[in-house]
């Protein structure tokens, strides 16, 4: 393989990975993250998500660290 490839590979897996985090934190972990958020809708949730999908590592850290505030 050749070094697009493996780049396209990498990136895929990236986001690939963003997408699995991004759909349970956006009905479990938003309201532990951001208490503000609780109350939002749908078209919020929709707008945040590229975000989450590229910034999960970022966003799992604070989710787990939400949790272990509050527990």
């Amino acid at each position: 393989m050749d070094v697009a490839r493996w780049l396209l590979l990498l990136v895929g897996a990236y986001a690939a990975a963003g997408v699995l985090f991004a759909v349970p934190f956006l009905f479990l972990g938003i309201r532990r993250v951001d208490p503000a958020a609780h109350g939002a809708g749908w078209g919020f949730r929709i707008l945040i998500l590229p975000g989450l999908v590229a910034l999960w590592p970022v966003m799992a850290r604070r989710w787990a660290r939400a949790l272990r505030s509050r527990s």
